[in-house]
């Protein structure tokens, strides 16, 4: 059996931009993928915590140093810009490894610069 846990979270990202006309996902910083562990095109649930929607999609890869959080496609009818947003993204593990599993989290500020959670 595998276990689904949290693998790497952006949190508090501040939504830079809505695009409706786009055939979904969301666009994100490379810099700020790469810090949390998140790849392009992976599986992300997006939860808006400015006015509590949920949804669920996948990365696209936004420019290095951009500091873009984007939501595309149907999902821009849920959030607006300045919308502040948590990102998260998991993995499958095998029980075993759950003991040694460390998440790769990232806090950002109100213009998407980041640090690493702190453990």
């Amino acid at each position: 059996m595998l276990v689904k846990a949290l693998k790497g979270k952006i949190h508090r990202g501040r939504v830079t931009s809505t695009k409706i006309d786009y055939p979904g996902s969301i666009g994100i910083d490379t810099e700020i993928l790469a810090a949390a562990g998140i790849r392009p095109y992976e599986e992300v649930l997006l939860a808006n915590v400015t006015n509590g929607e949920r949804v669920e999609t996948y990365v696209v890869p936004s420019p290095a140093g951009s500091k873009e959080i984007s939501i595309l496609g149907a999902a821009a009818r849920l959030f607006s810009s300045g919308d502040i947003v948590i990102i998260m993204n998991f993995g499958y593990y095998h029980p075993d490894e759950m003991d040694a599993l460390k998440p790769k989290v990232v806090i950002c500020d109100e213009d998407n610069n980041f640090e690493m959670l702190k453990k």
